[in-house]
């Protein structure tokens, strides 16, 4: 039987307000850099401006915002020796999540709708085969597992109905220094797990493209999956970087012109998807490349070092290695802000 005491208690705490991200400015975007020999993470308005910067315990890869509440989870570059859970309102971390015994973390992860869950990329670090962690937020304990659907799982994006879409890269790497072990065997594929954790499609890349591994994805408003690749093979060989793919159907590959694919230099490190047009970028290549909705090559821009890419209003916003921000679309580049860290890979779009 409840006490009056409990009754008061359970009313004061839903007195309280809530946290929300309004108390650190309402960030748009979540990014990593390196700021001098400190590795930070940021949040950042659409213009470029940062918000707040929390320090990190090395080099990070994405990271993942709680959908309601100013909490941020920073990964680690893979194989992952780390897994933050920061406070952006104090800037204190919260935890440090650990994969169980000899499982590592890949680079990504992404809470679920309500935010009561948290799921992250893993991997069997004897074999590379793909894991997803589950784990609760109130504690930030893990519950459970699912598996991947492949080998070197690294991207994934929620779905609107609770499951998740995964970029199973295929490629399986010693657990120690990341040498590549199944280059000429391997099977890159693109996995939808229900909000059971159950596989219900899946598709692989054809036989000729099979050393094309898929990293990174972006979700359409119409449940198309479009996803980023990273070619293992022969390095004279021109391929796609960009992919489209319907759950239940073939992946469609989108090859730009020969020249335009040449300059990407067979590395996409980003994608996003924003009004209808898809944005990939080479940091290698030192280009950003603008696609239609079917996947058709609209423009190829060029700036150094290009690799975060997110959505904004009317276009996207790209960071690149020496610490500037832009606004991108079909038409061109414009500097936003140039005062920044040195940004790495991924620029993490809120909400």
């Amino acid at each position: 039987m409840a006490t009056r005491r409990g009754f008061l208690s359970a009313l004061a705490a839903l007195a309280l307000p809530l946290r929300s991200w309004a108390e650190v400015g309402s960030p748009s975007f979540l990014a990593a850099g390196k700021d001098g020999e400190v590795h930070v993470l940021h949040g950042m308005d659409v213009t470029g401006d940062s918000l707040f910067r929390i320090d990190l315990p090395g080099r990070g890869h994405a990271a993942a915002a709680h959908p309601t509440r100013p909490l941020a989870v920073a990964f680690a570059r893979r194989p992952g020796t780390f897994a933050v859970v920061l406070d952006c309102r104090s800037g204190e971390e919260v935890t440090q999540l650990t994969p169980p015994s000899g499982r590592q973390f890949n680079g990504h992860g992404v809470f679920s709708l309500r935010g009561d869950v948290l799921f992250t990329s893993e991997v069997v670090a004897a074999t590379s085969e793909g894991r997803i962690g589950i784990w609760e937020t109130e504690r930030f304990s893990r519950v459970g597992e699912w598996n991947s659907g492949g080998i070197g799982p690294h991207d994934m994006k929620r779905m609107v109905d609770g499951g998740l879409v995964v970029a199973n890269g295929g490629i399986a790497t010693d657990p120690a220094d990341r040498t590549k072990l199944n280059i000429e065997t391997m099977r890159p594929n693109v996995t939808l797990l229900g909000p059971d954790g159950r596989i219900t499609a899946q598709a692989e890349l054809p036989p000729d493209m099979h050393q094309n591994s898929i990293r990174h994805l972006a979700l359409a408003r119409d449940g198309r999956v479009a996803f980023a690749m990273q070619w293992e093979g022969d390095p004279a060989i021109d391929v796609p970087q960009l992919g489209l793919w319907s759950p239940g159907s073939d992946l469609q590959l989108c090859p730009p012109s020969p020249e335009d694919a040449f300059r990407m230099k067979g590395y996409a490190g980003s994608i996003a998807i924003s009004n209808g047009q898809i944005a990939l970028t080479s940091p290698r290549g030192g280009v950003v490349m603008v696609h239609g909705s079917d996947g058709a090559h609209l423009a190829t821009h060029a700036r150094d070092d290009a690799c975060g890419v997110a959505a904004s209003a009317d276009g996207f916003v790209v960071t690149d290695g020496a610490g500037a921000v832009w606004h991108c679309d079909a038409a061109g580049l414009t500097l936003l802000r140039r005062d920044g860290p040195s940004w790495d890979n991924h620029l993490v779009a809120l909400g």
